[in-house]
């Protein structure tokens, strides 16, 4: 029988969802301002998502120590509101580090505040991650984690807009210069919000545990087939989805932190004016997720169909809203409606099932950087943004085939793969190296996303015959349309 989705117990869940993709978002506004302010290279410049997302390792790390030294895994010793009311706090602690780097235009302690602000965010993940598979029937846990992406990109389409306001004034005022001492104030407001949602948290009906063995019987067609390891590591779809996660985070942060470089070179589009652009890039993440989400509703198929074509413009319409509040002209995003169509027609032929899915959108990731690499002016900027719109439903994808059938071992597997979002500050260094002139140049530097696409579509097929040999095949859900 399948389990109901709780929908209060998501509803609070989310709000960290939202809190991640605001300040990741953020920081490629950070980027450029740091890079004009501190006078540094593109490789340098990145060292902001460098801090960012390699603290997730950092942070993973000390989980699987923490979790070794206390003989048990934490969240289960804690509990996981706990887990992440205490993630939320330790954020908090990190934006107060915004006040002293920004009164002494100190780079290092810039970046040491958004390396602590991770820190607590990936503890957050660990635990709401696995949350929003289990609060509901396990197979429609990648379009939970969809919806719960889709508000993560709700604040990674506010994020960059608010920053840029807060930095450099409103469109109106034509302020174009930076203020390092101006950063420091949505990033106090926002180590406020921790705080407030940390103790909500706390006193939240979010289950402190849950029983993961369970979770793995749910998922798999014939129980006889399911997998009892020792350790999380000796499942083939949880170590190839680490690279999975790896490469993903990697392509989709790399993408949109060398953007307002490649559009200051190629496009002529000053750093003052790209808030729209990133945030229209988040915004296809958004536009994706919320797309992708539809099938967690438990509509019928006949609304579901209809859902498929309304929730990507609705999802753009936000966009648009948004963008013309804080005064942007909006004239030239309107084309980018047709471009929604490619993600709308992947969505439709994935017919829910994950593997699949990733196949789709992985193939048209690589497609729209090779035409980024081929053309010129706002065609290669709208082709460079649309990774979005085909990044959107990978995270949920991989997450849930990664940790399909691991049982007990989910928790140590979860932290696992968020460990590898160390691949966001990797690659996107990576990325920033290949741009240097002398290398490849900003233009061509993104056949390194392309590349990592390709991991993933390799990924696709195999964690697809794994997960089959283990008795949980997907393809009998969706066509069994058991939603």
């Amino acid at each position: 029988m399948n389990q109901k989705t709780n929908w209060s117990q998501f509803g609070t869940l989310i709000t960290v969802f939202f809190f991640w993709g605001f300040v990741a978002a953020s920081n490629d506004i950070l980027i450029p301002v740091f890079k004009k302010a501190f006078t540094l290279t593109q490789l340098q410049s990145q060292l902001v998502a460098v801090a960012f997302y390699v603290a997730y390792t950092v942070g993973s790390l000390i989980y699987v120590g923490v979790s070794s030294a206390i003989g048990g895994d934490l969240l289960n010793k804690i509990g996981y509101k706990n887990g992440i009311a205490l993630g939320l706090i330790i954020s908090a602690l990190g934006t107060l580090l915004f006040f002293p780097a920004a009164n002494n235009a100190s780079f290092n302690l810039m970046i040491t505040a958004l390396f602590i602000v991770a820190l607590g965010f990936s503890l957050q993940q660990i635990a709401a991650n696995p949350l929003a598979v289990v609060i509901g029937d396990p197979k429609t846990g990648s379009q939970r984690l969809s919806m719960a992406g889709g508000i993560n990109n709700f604040g990674t389409t506010i994020g960059p807009l608010l920053v840029s306001f807060a930095i450099f004034g409103s469109v109106s005022a034509g302020g174009t210069e930076a203020s390092i001492e101006s950063v420091k104030t949505p990033y106090l407001i926002l180590g406020v919000a921790f705080v407030l949602v940390a103790l909500f948290f706390k006193f939240s009906s979010i289950p402190n545990k849950i029983d993961l063995d369970h979770v793995a019987d749910e998922e798999a067609e014939t129980t006889t087939k399911v997998l009892h390891k020792t350790s999380a590591l000796q499942y083939p779809q949880l170590v190839l989805g680490m690279i999975g996660i790896f490469v993903y985070v990697g392509v989709e942060v790399a993408t949109a932190s060398n953007l307002p470089e490649y559009m200051r070179q190629h496009a002529g589009i000053t750093t003052d004016k790209i808030a729209p652009y990133i945030s229209l890039y988040w915004a296809s993440l958004m536009i994706g997720r919320w797309t992708n989400s539809v099938g967690a509703f438990g509509v019928s198929q006949s609304k579901e169909k209809i859902l498929a074509f309304v929730m990507p413009y609705l999802a753009f319409a936000v966009f648009l809203i948004v963008n013309a509040i804080a005064q942007h002209d909006m004239s030239n995003f309107y084309i980018y409606a047709f471009v929604i169509v490619a993600m709308i027609i992947g969505n439709i032929t994935s017919k829910g099932n994950p593997a699949r899915m990733l196949l789709i959108f992985s193939s048209l990731g690589i497609i729209a950087l090779i035409i980024g690499m081929l053309t010129t002016g706002m065609l290669s900027v709208f082709a460079f943004i649309s990774v979005g719109l085909f990044c959107s439903t990978l995270w949920p994808c991989i997450f849930t085939l990664a940790v399909a059938g691991l049982g007990k071992h989910t928790n140590q597997g979860s932290s696992l793969l968020i460990m590898m979002i160390m691949g966001g500050g990797v690659i996107a260094a990576l990325q920033g190296w290949v741009a240097d002139d002398k290398v490849l140049g900003i233009h061509y530097s993104y056949i390194v996303g392309a590349i990592c696409f390709a991991y993933l579509a390799f990924y696709a097929v195999q964690v697809k015959a794994i997960l089959k040999s283990q008795g949980i095949d997907y393809d009998v859900k969706t066509s069994a349309g058991a939603h």
